[in-house]
């Protein structure tokens, strides 16, 4: 860093607007731990805090007392690990030979994909598709309507293309196999775009709501989002209304906005809790230095 004596007025300027822009995305978070961590009556005199008052965890008690939090946690885990694994291996197989210019109707092949991007057949026909196949009420049914993206697609292409053909071609000359040279060699050198498009899939498993409202109709099978749209409708409608999927668990004995605030926190923390782990791929240069000359 700069010191203080040779900071211009374009440093000053810029570390400024990067303290501000920080200071407006922080603050949505911690004004929903506040408010989660508050009582009510601290609420209601400040929604806007950022520190909370009237310390309680009787939002977060009642959240965790529910059974069906953890089946619905359980689901998501289950949905995104298997959506990320299954979703990056279709993505390495697929953009591999892609990423070779003497691959007959590759062209062709990108022009398809690109096409997926811009059409798609809609609600109607998908919801059709997987009650011909059978996924419906299934955790299957989360899974394999966001597998492959043209965008993800694309971004893993891309990158092994810039993938020196010198390793390729010296581990075939001793002999390896095309397997052997993609899962041994191009796979550890496209670290950094598999742990990006991890990241990516991830975000977009734990956060889907939508094809669970259309696909599940089993309280069981419930992915964490679902539960959370649930619970806080049900919060809302808890002190007039004993009907909803959620009374027979019990009603609620905190005000619905910290009940809502805690609800958000605990499906927050665990998604936030990966991308410490992958940032570092998104700025180490492992091809620095892999070939010489």
């Amino acid at each position: 860093m700069r010191s203080l004596k040779r900071l211009t007025g374009f440093d000053v300027i810029n570390y400024g607007l990067i303290v501000l822009v920080s200071m407006a995305m922080l603050y949505p978070f911690a004004n929903v731990l506040a408010v989660s961590l508050s009582s009510y009556s601290a609420y209601i005199e400040n929604p806007t805090r950022i520190w909370p008052d009237e310390f309680s965890f009787a939002a977060y008690r009642e959240m965790l007392s529910k059974p069906i939090l953890w089946s619905s946690y359980l689901n998501t885990i289950i949905v995104t690990v298997c959506g990320v694994f299954f979703g990056i291996l279709l993505y390495i197989v697929t953009a591999y030979p892609l990423s070779k210019g003497y691959l007959k109707g590759r062209k062709l092949l990108m022009v398809a994909v690109v096409f997926s991007m811009l059409f798609n057949g809609g609600i109607i026909p998908n919801f059709y598709l997987m009650r011909e196949l059978g996924l419906l009420d299934t955790l299957t049914a989360l899974v394999m309507p966001m597998l492959f993206t043209g965008f993800n697609l694309i971004l893993m292409k891309t990158f092994m293309e810039h993938i020196p053909e010198e390793l390729e071609e010296a581990a075939r000359i001793d002999g390896a196999s095309e397997p052997y040279v993609l899962f041994r060699i191009v796979v550890p050198l496209s670290k950094p775009i598999i742990a990006t498009l991890c990241l990516f899939t991830a975000v977009t498993y734990w956060n889907n709501f939508f094809n669970a409202v259309l696909y599940i109709r089993s309280v069981d099978k419930w992915p964490l989002m679902l539960y959370l749209n649930e619970i806080i409708r049900s919060a809302n409608l808890a002190s007039t209304s004993a009907d909803g999927n959620l009374a027979e668990q019990g009603a609620f004995d905190v005000m619905p906005e910290t009940l809502q605030y805690a609800a958000i926190m605990v499906v927050m923390i665990p998604i936030l809790c990966v991308y410490p782990f992958l940032q570092k791929y998104f700025v180490k240069g492992i091809m620095l230095g892999s070939v010489k000359g």
